[in-house]
């Protein structure tokens, strides 16, 4: 069982079907349990996924959660996701149970992973209780929530999945590692689905591909590329939006970009296909986006989510723009001037240079049954 609840994006829920599809793959039972908002047109055939009463953030204010319709959610409501998390545990009764982020993130949960936690360790055979991370997490802003996150590592968690490349990305580069930490983490490599097969259309041959992730933020961006698009004659410009507004927010961009030939449209299933022929891709920098672009080698040019303090995408970019191919543009220097001049930089500097392991969620499944067979 892998518990998940993404507020913003899509990439955390993206990441544990990934985790699930691998594990399908290896013969195991799979649940999901998600409670961020639902994701259209995400592939979960192979898996059962269980919907609690969705939760968002509020924008970049994650200590404030609002429901389907937008509205502040109040206690009972957070009860009765509680309540229906901690019944899926009784029922299902997992031998393993993976919380995706918590205890290094998602604090405004904590009531309900902390009744998750205690409802499997209650368990007739408890589970072993296993914390998924990323590359990257946001770093604890105080001494307190660092010290919260070690004790709840210690009671409760038999190891930590940290997804990335230690010789690439130590989890030191954003969190602090003591050495009771350091026993229990376990490096998967990078967790992404098959490298995609070029498109048979050839979709975004050529283009600079502009998208924002599946979630409902990226205006400036979007806003800034329909500008910049004006400035270039050279190359055709493909907007991907997303989120639960799309239909507003592609018919306010066509607005603005009037009679320029440029494509704007809706998220599609097959941008990781599209990739591949692209002249450049232009996003933000999230986990999932780094992979795509590492796997396809398609120039990028990143500018990280930075708002509310946010650092995760900005160390990621950071890291990412010191190899060929990539560059980097806060979001406070974005102008359509500097966009065009970093599309044609990292045009000029051709593929991107890649030297990563992407097989970690086959890595995943396998320490899993390691450690599920030592009886830890």
């Amino acid at each position: 069982m892998i518990l998940v609840t993404h507020l913003l994006g899509t990439g955390h829920l993206s990441r544990a079907v990934t985790l699930g599809d691998a594990f399908r793959q290896a013969n195991h039972d799979v649940d999901i349990v998600s409670g961020g908002t639902p994701v259209p047109n995400l592939r979960t055939e192979a898996i059962r996924l269980h919907q609690l009463p969705p939760v968002k953030s509020d924008g970049i204010h994650f200590n404030r959660l609002l429901d389907s319709l937008d509205q502040p959610v109040d206690g009972q409501f957070m009860a009765d996701r509680c309540n229906c998390l901690v019944s899926l545990i009784g029922d299902l009764r997992p031998d393993v149970l993976i919380t995706e982020l918590y205890p290094f993130g998602r604090r405004v949960l904590k009531s309900e992973f902390l009744a998750a936690l205690e409802a499997a360790v209650a368990l007739p055979n408890r589970p072993i209780i296993l914390a998924s991370i990323r590359d990257i997490l946001a770093p604890p802003s105080t001494a307190q929530k660092e010290e919260d996150t070690a004790n709840l590592i210690a009671e409760f968690y038999d190891a930590v999945l940290v997804h990335s490349d230690p010789a690439a990305t130590p989890l030191e580069v954003s969190w602090p590692v003591t050495n009771a930490l350091s026993k229990k983490l376990r490096y998967t490599g990078y967790v992404a689905p098959p490298a995609p097969l070029s498109h048979p259309d050839k979709a975004g041959q050529h283009e600079v591909l502009v998208t924002a992730g599946g979630g409902g933020v990226g205006t400036q961006l979007f806003e800034t590329a329909v500008k910049a698009a004006k400035k270039d004659r050279n190359r055709h410009w493909h907007l991907l939006v997303g989120g639960s507004d799309k239909d507003a927010s592609i018919q306010k961009l066509r607005q603005q970009a009037g009679n320029l030939s440029i494509t704007i449209e809706p998220v599609r299933r097959d941008f990781r296909q599209m990739l591949n022929h692209a002249a450049v891709s232009v996003s933000m920098c999230g986990y999932n986006t780094a992979i795509d672009l590492l796997q396809t080698r398609t120039p990028g040019v990143f500018v990280p989510f930075d708002l509310g303090g946010e650092v995760e995408q900005t160390l990621r970019a950071e890291s990412l723009a010191k190899r060929q191919g990539y560059a980097l543009i806060p979001s406070n220097t974005l102008t359509p001037e500097s966009l065009l001049q970093a599309v044609d930089e990292t045009i000029a500097e051709g593929a991107a240079e890649t030297h990563a392991q992407f097989d970690g969620a086959a890595e995943t499944v396998r320490i899993v049954e390691q450690l599920f067979e030592a009886g830890l």
